[in-house]
């Protein structure tokens, strides 16, 4: 498989009245074209944050450490997304090779504007196709992704339509300039659960059909069990597990994917108790020295774990994980 986008030790914090804030942390993953990633965690996580820097989308006070590196394998060639300057630059990440769509496309869509004219807006400012042309292919991908009458839908307003519609509608625009990488930032999580499958669904259906590649971000490791092929485990910033999503969930090593996993209902056993991870996620200004987990894990080592950052290591060779629990002989 070929390597689309690689990121490497990206650290990111905030400028504030406060100081730098830490909000992402020395992460590197690798997405290859037609896979799925999920990535996972608790909101404060740095999940959204780190799939932002990927289209460069982050808040002017955002501060990227000298070692952070993102590379896009475009059609072009490689591209050093962290140093690209001005709109003109910018449109290759920003709609041309990624689209991102969000979990309210409420506040994606203007209100005053037809979804038909935001889609062709689109399509001309990245492709400068005429305005006949791109309303052919926005019906063509509004057709694409099941919304029925599409013509008619075309000229109605983001308010017209039903939230799984929205979201399809989204999905259709975000698809229409064929982009190399989806991102889904909490896509399925105000749909209900007949709408959650069907957009499931429709996203693996694209991934097979244009052999894009999708960031998948979610709190839930029951949606990613659906429809990711990788799962990354985030935590106040920091990657702490890795692999194939059967192997993480079949096998989850971290003690915080651990939790998550128990904190899921077991439709085989309704009687069961709930068991969420214990505690909250401390705030980006208190951060926890050692391991950012330690101060909720329920297998704290003693004080490595409240003094030293554990290293990644592979528990297998497409499983890694970054937890003192592991020592370098330990693979079981």
């Amino acid at each position: 498989m070929t390597a689309l986008i690689e990121v490497e030790n990206l650290t990111l914090k905030f400028r504030t009245d406060e100081g730098l804030i830490t909000a992402v942390e020395d992460v590197s993953f690798t997405l290859e074209k037609g896979r799925v990633l999920g990535l996972v965690g608790e909101s404060g996580s740095g999940k959204s944050v780190t799939a932002k820097a990927l289209m460069h989308l982050n808040a002017g006070n955002a501060v990227y450490a000298p070692e952070s590196r993102i590379t896009l394998h475009a059609e072009t060639g490689p591209v050093d997304v962290l140093k690209l300057r001005g709109n003109r630059e910018l449109k290759i990440v920003r709609g041309g090779a990624i689209s991102m769509i969000f979990q309210e496309p409420m506040a994606s869509f203007a209100p005053a504007i037809t979804i038909g004219k935001q889609m062709v807006e689109q399509l001309q400012l990245h492709s400068g196709m005429s305005k006949a042309r791109a309303r052919e292919i926005s019906i063509e991908m509004l057709d694409r992704v099941g919304i029925s009458d599409p013509a008619r839908r075309f000229d109605q307003y983001a308010f017209e339509l039903s939230g799984g519609m929205r979201q399809r509608a989204m999905i259709a625009m975000a698809l229409s300039t064929r982009p190399q990488l989806l991102i889904a930032d909490e896509p399925t999580t105000a749909l209900d659960v007949t709408i959650q499958a069907q957009v499931i669904d429709l996203m693996k259906d694209l991934v097979a059909e244009f052999h894009m590649a999708i960031i998948f971000i979610t709190h839930d490791l029951g949606v990613i069990a659906q429809t990711a092929d990788d799962v990354a485990v985030m935590y106040l910033g920091r990657l702490i597990e890795e692999g194939p999503v059967r192997e993480v969930i079949r096998n989850p090593r971290h003690p915080y994917t651990q939790g998550l996993l128990a904190a899921l209902p077991k439709l085989d056993d309704l009687d069961a108790p709930l068991t969420p991870v214990a505690g909250d996620i401390p705030s980006p200004l208190e951060r926890p020295s050692g391991c950012v987990f330690h101060t909720r894990c329920p297998k704290i080592v003693g004080d490595v774990c409240r003094t030293a950052l554990p290293r990644d290591l592979q528990v297998d060779p497409s499983h890694r994980v970054a937890c003192h629990l592991y020592g370098e002989g330990d693979r079981g």
